[in-house]
């Protein structure tokens, strides 16, 4: 087999979507890892992308922690067969820190590697990687109490890979609130909110100082009236192709600096609609760790 020239680590899960968006440059499937004979791209349902992938002959499992080790420091090692030999070259490499995340903070800047064996005497490496976390997977100290849904999670993950999040006296419009996740996520970094949606929204949310919440549709509503916004967000259920209108009309109003909207596919993925958004200057289009059939489309604007 020809080297690959990238790799791909597809989502739990979501396999298919994948394999659909790369489409002929597939040259190999290892569970959730494709590789292929074409350069690296962006590829939205890809939980991490390798972008520098190299095969490495080693002769001993002593051997294989040295190549990697003389390469680079940090390693998340992704297993599909040969699950005690790639223990026992993990055992050799310096120990990750996996500690969830106190959001908000920033992501990691050290560089992480992704590593696998393609058989006992060879690895596949590549010392750099689209995602700061082992497998793409980031995970968050979560509020279990409070938040009336685990939608906030999604938007934290959203907000950190972005490097930045809205603060005290920024405003934020969120499309699609009810029972109020974002919303709820929103104010907790001291931004005032603007909730939209026909639902109510979930009362601890609601009764919050800087939230102000219309029971309206956000399809409905004129971005002259509502003068600048800082931050449009939407979590709306609707078909691709209709919030791609409606970030049109927004994005044509030039009253809003930063989006960051969920992309929700019901049924077969649409990935016309997705390509659509993913081609739209400065932007990113992305399958976060918390998403399901859903991708995230984010489009900062200046600090």
């Amino acid at each position: 087999m020809t080297a690959p020239l990238a790799a791909y680590l597809a989502p739990d899960g979501y396999l298919e979507p994948l394999l659909e968006e790369l489409g002929g440059s597939v040259l190999a499937v290892h569970e959730r890892l494709v590789l292929t004979k074409a350069p690296p791209r962006p590829a939205a349902w890809a939980a991490n992308i390798w972008l520098e992938p190299e095969r490495i002959a080693i002769a001993s499992i002593g051997e294989a922690g040295k190549a990697l080790r003389a390469r680079q420091r940090n390693w998340a090692g992704y297993a599909f067969h040969l699950h005690r030999r790639q223990a026992l070259i993990e055992a050799k490499l310096p120990k990750v820190s996996a500690k969830p995340l106190v959001f908000p903070a920033p992501a990691p800047a050290a560089p992480l590697g992704s590593w696998t064996l393609l058989d006992e005497t060879t690895l596949l490496a590549s010392a750099r990687c689209s995602s700061p976390f082992p497998h793409g997977e980031i995970r968050f100290v979560e509020n279990k109490e409070v938040p009336p849904n685990r939608a906030y999670l999604k938007l934290w993950e959203a907000l950190t890979l972005l490097g930045r999040w809205p603060g005290a006296g920024e405003t934020c419009l969120d499309l699609g609130a009810s029972p109020g996740g974002w919303s709820w996520a929103l104010a907790q970094l001291g931004a005032r909110v603007i909730a939209i949606d026909r639902a109510p929204l979930d009362p601890k949310v609601a009764a919050l100082a800087n939230v102000e919440a219309r029971q309206e549709s956000a399809f409905g509503l004129d971005p002259a009236a509502l003068g600048p916004i800082d931050w449009l967000f939407s979590d709306v259920v609707c078909y691709p192709d209709k919030l791609f209108g409606l970030i049109e009309r927004w994005r044509a109003a030039g009253t809003v600096r930063h989006f960051v909207c969920t992309l929700k596919f019901q049924g077969a993925t649409d990935h016309a609609s997705a390509a659509r958004f993913a081609a739209l200057p400065g932007s990113r289009l992305l399958h976060l760790h918390h998403n399901k059939h859903e991708l995230t489309w984010m489009l900062p604007g200046e600090p």
